[in-house]
């Protein structure tokens, strides 16, 4: 009887696991976390992992989402969001119960192609969408096709709405070319123009006052759709005076204003500087340079509200930021200026006033703190 007893209490125990979230900060804090494959090895020796549920404490089934970063065809990671109070932890359970769904939900983060609109690659969450511009769009700009762009910078797309918009949108696109121009149904809209100009990100190399940038990328890969996390890369053909070859992994969490870019660069000859920058458009709006913490930010009115616009990356890896003005059209630009390191991660993302994230610039300045923060001090998962 003990025997079956110890026998039975092994299997429950290999059969549950509990995740501690520990949030280090002063504010509550509602992220996606990853936990590695490495730390569900005991429990997946005894369940199928598709057989694997998360509850909170309170019983209530989460939304999870594993994802294969290295394309190998096996799970590196499993996501899952959570929400934790100022400097407290909260707790999860993680077993196996095949006979209860996991959870759907219309607001996901999600990517894709879009070979209906000059295969553009765009993305977003419940907050933000971009796009950036491939070699079909390249192509039809270099013939003088007026709807096409050639431009590696960073488009954004404004959102009042959390639901997805790119499928909608694009679609509308097909029969009316300005559907997605125009702010007429209280979803938001594409005022932002790019150009040839960094958008909200793009990145370049900052030589004799002049910004050397790349054309438009030439091949993408979606790694995870989502819902909860987005992750896709593009490669750009060599661009500059110097021969740099780039990937860019990007990733997009739900519930968060930035992008997460990270870009590997390989070079024909020694590079001075990656710069990475926000279009000033025709000189408007405020700039705020902070190399202590890591965050830059314009302001600037588009039609009838504001937006902001911003970038966050490790302090220790700029050399310097500047406001850089001109009075040819799209080379104003923000530029935070970094060293020649052959791996460049940054965080990019906005927030405008209509869809109720920010009313004034303090606003910004202060989610932009956060995300700075936030970056320093990852949450903090066990599983136990």
């Amino acid at each position: 009887m003990g025997i079956t007893c110890a026998i039975g209490c092994i299997k429950f125990i290999s059969a549950q696991k509990m995740v501690q979230v520990n949030n280090p900060l002063h504010f509550s804090r509602k992220e996606v976390v990853g936990i590695p494959i490495s730390q569900l090895k005991s429990f997946l020796m005894e369940n199928k992992e598709a057989d694997l549920r998360m509850k909170d404490m309170k019983g209530n089934p989460l939304i999870i989402q594993w994802v294969d970063n290295n394309g190998d065809g096996k799970s590196d990671e499993l996501l899952f969001q959570a929400t934790v109070d100022a400097g407290k932890t909260a707790v999860y359970n993680i077993l196996a119960d095949p006979k209860t769904g996991i959870p759907n939900s219309e607001v996901s983060a999600y990517s894709r192609l879009v070979p209906e609109r000059a295969d553009d690659y765009a993305w977003e969450n419940d907050r933000v969408a971009f796009r950036v511009y491939g070699p079909k769009g390249q192509q039809e700009a270099l013939q003088g096709i007026k709807s096409s762009t050639l431009s590696s910078g960073v488009d954004i797309w404004l959102k009042r709405t959390e639901l997805p918009v790119i499928n909608k949108w694009y679609k509308g696109y097909l029969t009316d070319p300005m559907y997605y121009h125009r702010d007429s149904r209280g979803e938001g809209y594409d005022p932002y123009h790019v150009g040839n100009s960094r958008g909200t990100g793009g990145i370049g190399i900052w030589v004799n006052r002049k910004l050397q940038v790349s054309r438009n990328f030439v091949s993408s890969k979606t790694i995870a759709e989502g819902p909860l996390r987005t992750v896709f890369e593009l490669i750009y053909q060599p661009w500059s005076d110097f021969g740099v070859k780039e990937t860019k992994r990007i990733s997009l969490d739900l519930g968060s204003d930035f992008s997460r870019f990270e870009s590997d660069f390989e070079s024909d000859r020694p590079v001075p500087n990656y710069a990475v920058g926000i279009t000033l458009h025709k000189n408007e709006g405020e700039a705020l340079l902070n190399d202590k913490n890591g965050y830059y930010l314009h302001w600037e009115k588009i039609d009838d509200a504001f937006v902001g616009e911003g970038l966050v990356m490790d302090p220790d890896i700029v050399e310097k930021s500047i406001v850089f003005r001109s009075d040819v059209p799209d080379e104003s630009n923000l530029l935070v200026i970094t060293g020649p390191h052959k791996k460049l991660v940054y965080y990019a993302g906005f927030a405008w006033q209509k869809s109720g994230r920010v009313r004034t610039k303090q606003d910004w300045e202060n989610l932009l703190k956060k995300q700075a923060e936030i970056i320093r001090h990852p949450l903090i998962v066990k599983v136990k």
